[in-house]
């Protein structure tokens, strides 16, 4: 007497059974427990007069330096990892004022994207920007808060440094780590000028700015200067004139900056230059993360039901196709 034959399971039924036992081992997968790398930052912008200057482009119109430092900082901010923090702050006059406290990126996004978009140059209190002062004033703000800096300006000083140049930084260079971001274009261009309500009523003139600073001792070669005198007119007779009404980045007073506070020198690009910029001068900080398993389980019982109905697709095709060459 024949042995029946033992009838194997339906393919289908074996990959529905499949498809549900990956889902309950997505449900039930671990969460595993990894370490993460995130970065504490205060990020510090010059909001004084040449921050106005409009020489960047977006969209084929011009844009300040001003918003393209904003524009920038967000889109780095959405690109740091969670676990990181950012603090914000202002330079004006001769020092850099705190704003808040490094708050966690992820978490509190939205007041943090909204704070940097809301900086404006009316938040200037003074018209000066002693650029070195702030930037020794920013670095002992951050100090305390163990976070890195990223100091945003153009070091256009006004008025001018004197002959004996910038103040001597009195801290430990390279206590703090961070960037000094310069900003704004390598040609003078002018500089807005606005009102006391705010209108733009054109640019600065030779004559509305310092083109010279003359405290202390005169600088080298000035006796030779049309009516010079020792004692009367120990920088010469005449009005000083340069371009202090314009402005361009000055990258070698910042890189001297950065030099001798330990900081990075980097001119301002794009979101992903300026993160990268931070992962190679500021220091990681090791944050506590999970790793969620269930999305390997979970995505082969899609692909397990995605070839289960391609299969019964492509089966219908055919029997369809060979019942219309049967037909009579």
């Amino acid at each position: 007497m024949p042995v029946p034959r033992r009838r194997l399971p339906d393919p289908r039924t074996l990959g529905l059974a499949a498809a549900f036992v990956l889902a309950v081992a997505a449900l039930l997968a671990p969460r595993l427990p990894t370490r993460g790398t995130a970065w504490h930052l205060l990020a510090i912008v010059d909001v004084t007069g040449s921050m106005n200057v409009r020489d960047y482009s977006r969209d084929g119109r011009p844009v300040s330096r001003l918003d393209t430092v904003k524009r920038t900082l967000r889109d780095m901010a959405s690109r740091l990892p969670c676990g990181s923090r950012l603090g914000l702050g202002i330079f004006t006059e001769r020092r850099s004022f705190l704003l808040f406290e490094p708050v966690e990126v992820c978490a509190d996004f939205a007041p943090l994207d909204g704070a940097i978009a809301a900086l404006d140059w009316r938040m200037a209190w003074e018209g000066d920007s002693y650029v070195a002062s702030g930037l020794y004033s920013a670095i002992a703000l951050a100090a305390p808060l163990g976070a890195e800096l990223l100091f945003f300006t153009d070091g256009q000083e006004a008025p001018p440094l004197p002959a004996s140049g910038a103040p001597r930084f009195d801290g430990e260079a390279g206590a703090v780590r961070g960037l000094l971001v310069g900003v704004g274009g390598t040609t003078p261009a002018p500089i807005p000028k606005f009102d006391r309500d705010g209108r733009e009523t054109g640019f600065y003139a030779m004559t509305d700015v310092p083109q010279e600073n003359r405290h202390g001792l005169p600088p080298a070669g000035s006796e030779v200067r049309e009516g010079w005198h020792p004692r009367n007119a120990p920088w010469g007779a005449n009005e000083p004139s340069g371009e202090e009404h314009l402005s361009a980045v000055r990258t070698s007073h910042l890189e001297a900056l950065a030099a001798a506070t330990g900081l990075t020198y980097v001119p301002l690009a794009d979101a992903a230059a300026l993160a990268a910029g931070v992962e190679s001068a500021a220091r990681p900080h090791p944050v506590p993360g999970v790793m969620d398993t269930a999305p390997v389980p979970a995505g082969l019982a899609l692909l397990v039901l995605c070839g289960l109905f391609t299969s019964q697709a492509l089966a219908a095709r055919r029997f369809r196709s060979t019942e219309k060459r049967t037909a009579p």
